[in-house]
């Protein structure tokens, strides 16, 4: 998809404040500093339309991006960020759990690892959680460019490995440096977003 119109429409914490216009969402997660609003960015055309920030834990709400009048964006607070209180995470999860298990117009979830090094524990429990509510999911490995090319093969097949991505899954390598990857990812949302309507 093209891009020319993006919108930050709100940032919630509760369902009632989520978008009321039933078009399809797609939620990103990740750890803290993963690379969710680089990869946001390079899909939307965008250089730094969602904040980056190199202080990890910045995103503390649901925020909503609607693409093109069609579809939204979610950015989910990152999770595994340790100088966050115990309370504050346990909030998190709360909100980020309604989101994901209750939202009829979430049509899938992109999770984001590091492609550098073996997903984290949080990183197996986020997919296996996303997978047990049967969410279709999208693993982006993201930050590759920074991997030798020859060594892709053996990086992906750790984190296939690691994550047990199941068959109905998929994973792509992505570069927000090179766009490698981006065409995949757009291929997989629109995949999912699509409406039967149109």
């Amino acid at each position: 998809m093209e891009v020319h119109n993006v919108e930050l429409v709100m940032s919630a914490v509760a369902p009632e404040q989520y978008p009321t216009t039933g078009d399809p969402e797609i939620a990103f997660v990740g750890r803290s500093n993963v690379g969710k609003s680089s990869l946001t960015n390079v899909l939307i055309n965008r250089k730094s339309y969602a904040r980056t920030s190199s202080q990890p834990g910045k995103t503390q709400t649901l925020n909503f991006y609607h693409v093109e009048d069609q579809l939204y964006f979610v950015d989910v607070p990152g999770y595994g960020y340790a100088k966050v209180s115990k309370k504050e995470r346990e909030k998190w999860g709360q909100m980020i759990e309604t989101y994901l298990t209750q939202r009829d117009t979430l049509k899938g979830v992109i999770s984001l690892v590091d492609g550098r090094h073996e997903p984290t524990a949080d990183d197996q429990q986020m997919y296996t959680w996303l997978s047990y509510y049967e969410i279709p999911v999208l693993v982006v490995a993201t930050k590759m460019d920074k991997i030798a090319r020859g060594k892709w093969n053996k990086q992906l097949s750790m984190v296939k490995k690691t994550l047990n991505i199941l068959p109905r899954d998929t994973l792509v390598a992505f570069s927000a440096q090179t766009k490698t990857g981006k065409d995949e990812v757009w291929d997989w949302i629109e995949a999912h977003t699509i409406r039967e309507d149109q």
